[in-house]
């Protein structure tokens, strides 16, 4: 038995690649149920000032392909904790490039008056969708 029940993971898993897959692995290795929540187009313009290159149906539909995923659902909003009143999780990951920062620090203490967990896991600083992004841009041009 696993040590939570149902788990929360989010991103814009844009051009999914493997540290993706590192997240979405580490995440179900703590709960028997993972969701996903898949940043919708519409968030990720706001928080970046930039459309994703792969549209959020494909990028759900590639998402709940993945073995560990149990569960899809678009993320309209930045709201951790409207997604929990839907959701009812237990615990909810992040990158561990979030721990300490103000934002997840509130979200802590939000998430533990709810008797949420939060789990850093390891950020895999090798690759990221901004790097494969230049890489794109610079053999192209």
């Amino acid at each position: 038995m696993k040590q939570f029940k149902t788990g929360y993971a989010t991103g814009v898993f844009d051009m999914f690649h493997v540290g993706h897959l590192r997240l979405l692995q580490r995440s179900k290795a703590y709960c028997e149920r993972l969701i996903v929540g898949v940043s919708d187009d519409d968030l990720v313009f706001r928080l970046k000032n930039r459309r994703p290159v792969i549209p959020a149906a494909e990028r759900m539909e590639i998402v709940a392909n993945i073995s560990c995923v149990d569960e899809v659902v678009p993320e309209s909003t930045v709201n951790k904790i409207d997604a929990w009143d839907s959701l009812r999780f237990d615990v909810t990951f992040k990158g561990d490039d979030w721990q300490g920062t103000p934002k997840w620090n509130k979200l802590e203490a939000e998430f533990a008056l709810l008797g949420v967990s939060v789990i850093y896991l390891p950020y895999t600083r090798e690759v990221s969708t901004t790097m494969l992004r230049d890489r794109i841009s610079q053999a192209t041009a």
